[in-house]
């Protein structure tokens, strides 16, 4: 059954943006919070780029930070495997 989707009202770095997805408010606020961060501390950093090319650079940082945890779950996933097996 699929999740009911919600809609979010965001202000990311000084733009409004309607979110929409099966998260809690919550869980939208601490995201749009983080990437508001994210983006002030790229703008700080990065003087001469646009907007447009922040917002690649966070995706970039964000598809880097995703492929790592990914590898850590897999790591996890076969430790926890290995656990098990020695327990049988």
């Amino acid at each position: 059954m699929p999740e009911k989707k919600r809609r979010f009202k965001a202000k990311i770095a000084g733009e409004t943006y309607t979110i929409v997805g099966p998260r809690s408010e919550k869980h939208m606020q601490v995201v749009a919070q983080t990437v508001d961060e994210q983006l002030t501390q790229l703008q700080q950093m990065t003087k001469g780029l646009d907007s447009e090319k922040r917002a690649m650079l966070m995706a970039i940082n964000a598809v880097s930070d995703q492929v790592e945890m990914k590898k850590k779950v897999i790591k996890l996933e076969e430790r926890i495997k290995e656990l098990e097996e020695k327990l049988s």
